[in-house]
């Protein structure tokens, strides 16, 4: 047996205070925040996938930060590292090349893991990303 699933509508991302969560996002980040979305399920639109911040205890859950990297897609992860740590974010260890893409580390007030990536490698069918 298989559902249909049509797509992902959003990925949640726990967070403890949604005003701080929304600045972060909005302003910091620069992603488009969802003017559509409930102002306490605030949602910031990437292009393809949505991001909804939330508060865990709301729906009854613990509040646990996201270890795995959300690799969010920038034209230059160097220039765009040096915008966000003059803005005060900061990095974990040096930007990463890895022979195929860029990769910058780093975390969300709320301590959710975020990375900025950019592949710059063609695939293995010559396409590129």
């Amino acid at each position: 047996m298989t559902i249909e699933v049509l797509r992902t509508d959003f990925v949640g991302v726990p967070v403890r205070d949604i005003e701080r969560a929304a600045k972060f996002y909005g302003e910091t980040l620069g992603i488009e925040r969802n003017a559509r979305a409930h102002q306490e399920w605030p949602e910031f639109e990437t292009g393809n996938v949505t991001l909804g911040m939330m508060v865990p205890e709301k729906i009854g859950r613990e509040f646990v930060p996201n270890p795995w990297p959300l690799a969010l897609r920038v034209p230059d992860v160097h220039d765009a590292r040096a915008k966000l740590e003059a803005a005060g974010v900061e990095f974990h260890g040096e930007t990463m090349d890895t022979g195929v893409c860029h990769m910058a580390f780093f975390s969300d007030p709320d301590g959710n893991a975020l990375m900025l990536h950019r592949r710059y490698a063609p695939y293995g069918d010559g396409s590129q990303p």
